[in-house]
């Protein structure tokens, strides 16, 4: 699923999930807080668009079809290793938490997570955000 196009100004959040209903949720979850947000089904159609080059912040599940989200984290730190990441689990595992934050994710929330925590994190996640 893809978000409008980017208005010049507001931030790129950039979500991937293979659960539909959870990408719209987070899609229009987004949208109400005032970001552009472009949802994708896999990590593999988010690593083959234009919108990882313009991302501000990224939110991943861990466990997905295809490329999990810590090997999409792996890749996505080559490309932009300052892009902030959320990492979102509905399956607790503690060893795959750890390995997510010790790359750098700014966060790690359990499904189902409360809106306003990741509408915060997010916020607080693109105040600290710089690419240079």
């Amino acid at each position: 699923m893809q978000g409008p196009i980017h208005k010049k100004g507001t931030p790129v959040v950039v979500g991937v999930d293979d659960d539909f209903r959870l990408r719209e949720s987070l899609q229009r979850l987004l949208e109400s807080a005032g970001y552009t947000a472009f949802l994708y089904s896999s990590a593999e159609e988010l690593l083959e668009s234009e919108e990882v080059a313009a991302a501000h912040c990224l939110i991943t599940d861990v466990r997905m079809t295809g490329m999990d989200g810590l090997e999409l984290q792996r890749r996505v730190n080559l490309l932009r290793p300052k892009l902030p990441i959320i990492f979102i689990s509905a399956h607790y595992d503690e060893e795959i938490r750890q390995r997510a934050l010790h790359g750098g994710a700014r966060a790690f929330l359990y499904k189902p997570f409360d809106a306003v925590e990741l509408l915060s994190l997010v916020k607080r996640a693109l105040d600290e955000f710089t690419d240079t």
